[in-house]
């Protein structure tokens, strides 16, 4: 089942779940940089940017959001970063996340983002050379 969820998804260039048309879990994507924690967003403050529902926590972040979504979004349209970095999809949990030179990275738990953590540049690296490509596999 969780083979045929990924292959799913991998046609998605933002990962959403299979239920939902949510970025980040439902999770404020501007919180990370703005309180530097994971905070759900509410249904009361929503925007669409890649054809997907974002949620946030306050009007103003949903304005900051909106005035340079790139900004805010996760990398690997909030994949797993780890995962990407070894050449496939997996969910991207909004509790385990990372922002490193003012990007988002999100990872599938705690387990996985420990070893993120241990050598994020180089996974950084790999992650990017095998974005977006590992969505066709």
């Amino acid at each position: 089942m969780l083979g045929s969820a990924l292959a799913l998804a991998a046609e998605d260039p933002v990962y959403t779940g299979l239920l939902s048309n949510t970025g980040a879990g439902g999770y404020d994507v501007v919180s990370y940089f703005e309180d530097g924690e994971a905070v759900e967003g509410s249904s009361s403050h929503t925007a669409d940017y890649l054809g997907v529902r974002w949620r946030f926590a306050s009007a103003e972040h949903k304005e900051k959001f909106e005035a340079d979504p790139q900004a805010y979004a996760p990398q690997y349209g909030g994949y797993c970063a780890w995962a990407v970095s070894q050449g496939y999809l997996a969910k991207g949990d909004p509790e385990h996340w990372t922002v490193r030179d003012g990007k988002l990275y999100l990872n599938y738990n705690q387990s996985i983002q420990d070893q993120w953590l241990q050598d994020t540049e180089n996974f950084i690296r790999t992650a990017n050379e095998n974005w977006p490509a590992v969505l066709e596999k």
